[in-house]
């Protein structure tokens, strides 16, 4: 009866532990495989520049991969507007697509919406576009891009 007891207590422990390992996993999130992957980064910086285009190049944004396509936000406060950069390229060697039709749905800090159409500049090799807004705290943005007959999405979320 004794050894009944005892192994009750260490097979019921066992089942707890086993339990409580498996539930601490389920509290992690995962992306499905098919959907991009997405940065909760800060913007890069919160100063502004004179010559915007000349000291930004690809790289320290905000990094959405979708299939071929390399897509890279950089927000950055100006004022009291917020300049919104984005590089869109295709391929291991990120070559710029320059002909893209790409628009911003941005939701701002005090939840309000706003589409934001954004325009190639050829010098920066980049799109973009200036929001009237650079109030304090999250902005969560959908960029939809279509290159050629392809649709390109992703979505971002950065703080000001």
């Amino acid at each position: 009866m004794k050894t009944l007891k005892s192994f009750l207590i260490v097979a019921g422990s066992a089942g707890l532990l086993f339990l409580g390992a498996c539930s601490s996993g389920g509290n992690q999130a995962s992306a499905p495989a098919n959907s991009p992957a997405v940065s909760n980064s800060p913007a890069a910086s919160s100063s502004p520049s004179a010559n915007h285009d000349a000291d930004h190049k690809a790289g320290g944004g905000i990094v959405v991969e979708s299939g071929a396509y390399h897509l890279e936000l950089k927000p950055e406060k100006e004022g009291n507007e917020t300049h919104l950069d984005l590089f869109v390229q295709k391929g291991d060697n990120h070559e710029t697509i320059p002909n893209a039709k790409v628009t911003a749905q941005v939701q701002l800090p005090d939840g309000s919406q706003q589409s934001v159409p954004m325009t190639y500049d050829a010098d920066g090799k980049h799109y973009t576009a200036k929001l009237p807004s650079a109030a304090a705290g999250e902005y969560k943005v959908a960029v939809q891009s279509e290159i050629g007959s392809e649709k390109v999405n992703a979505r971002y979320a950065f703080k000001l």
